[in-house]
């Protein structure tokens, strides 16, 4: 397999590709690094470099719930109203912590694609500083009007993630972010990853890059909250995605029943593609092809592929904004 690696290497040359990739199959382990986790400074890449992955992270999230539900203090029916007590003036009363989940609750999002390119446009004139909490998202979107209609078409929704996370910290009373170290990271063996802010990240913490108009690059800094969030923005290294699969499908998070049901597709995204909730997958004749876990942030890229048929499991973080998918895509051509 390392042979075969070595064909990324044109790839990540080319697209200046500076993160991890990190594949393991049937013939064993590869990782390999590229470029730096502070460019000021040439501080390279390593295996054990953490890397933000944005949106990647929501799994956890969904991991949480369903934990919770099986301890017996949620369904996926209890209503967005039973648990928190925020008030949402515009939201359906009918809202459930499944069409959160599934990202069918038709509410608003505080960062809404179709009306706004950029994610850094965000803090022009709100402090991402002032972003600790997950609380502190709720005045983004809480006095919003619906943007459809309850269960109706899938609807990538943020805002929803944001509200799964306060559901986990009224429930298990915990922090968020401490509550998925405690109960997700520590269970897998993700020693290295954790949910950090970024004016106090830990060592071997990549820092983001974006690239400027005249081709030189500005770290991500002021372009993101400051605290990870429950719906995205946790740092993992690789190798710790690839531990993270391991013990979600060996049901070491979930009950058995449980995992399977996290990993059924649940609704239609496009073509081949659904979601369920464990984020997005390809699904051919009723059958699971792969699984996909995909983030993105300005100076954030990460991909996460595994196949079930055949346990292949391909890890890509960046702390360039691009990048990922193209990994990705090469390795998938030399080993699917």
């Amino acid at each position: 397999m390392n042979k075969k690696m070595e064909y990324v290497d044109k790839v990540a040359n080319d697209i200046q590709f500076s993160g991890t990739f990190h594949v393991k199959n049937s013939e064993g382990i590869t990782t390999k690094n590229y470029g730096y986790s502070n460019y000021a400074e040439r501080i390279k890449n390593q295996t054990n470099t953490r890397y933000g992955i944005a949106s990647g992270c929501k799994i956890f999230t969904s991991i949480a719930v369903c934990q919770l539900i099986e301890a017996g203090k949620l369904s996926f029916d209890t209503t967005l109203n039973q648990c928190l007590d925020y008030d949402f003036p515009y939201f359906d009363k009918d809202i459930t912590v499944h069409d959160l989940l599934t990202h069918t609750s038709g509410i608003p999002d505080y960062f809404d694609e179709d009306e706004m390119d950029d994610y850094e446009e965000l803090w022009a004139s709100i402090p991402m500083y002032h972003m600790r909490s997950l609380k502190d998202f709720l005045p983004l979107f809480k006095g919003m009007k619906m943007k459809g209609k309850v269960g109706n078409a899938f609807s990538y929704n943020n805002a929803g993630y944001i509200l799964l996370g306060l559901i986990v910290e009224k429930v298990s009373g915990y922090v968020f972010g401490d509550y998925i170290e405690k109960y997700i990271f520590q269970k897998a063996g993700m020693e290295d990853s954790g949910y950090f802010e970024m004016d106090d990240l830990p060592g071997r913490t990549a820092l983001g890059y974006i690239e400027k108009p005249d081709g030189a690059w500005k770290t991500n800094i002021y372009s993101l909250p400051v605290k990870s969030a429950s719906d995205g923005g946790a740092y993992v290294t690789a190798r710790d995605m690839a531990l993270f699969w391991d013990a979600l499908t060996q049901a070491r998070l979930l009950s058995r029943n449980m995992t399977d049901l996290l990993l059924k597709p649940i609704v239609r995204v496009d073509d081949d593609i659904y979601y369920g909730y464990a984020g997005y997958m390809q699904v051919i004749e009723d059958k699971t092809i792969k699984h996909i876990l995909m983030g993105y942030d300005p100076g954030v890229n990460f991909r996460f592929v595994q196949y079930p048929d055949t346990s292949l499991i391909i890890v890509v973080c960046s702390n360039k904004s691009e990048g990922a998918y193209e990994i990705l895509n090469k390795i998938e051509d030399l080993l699917v």
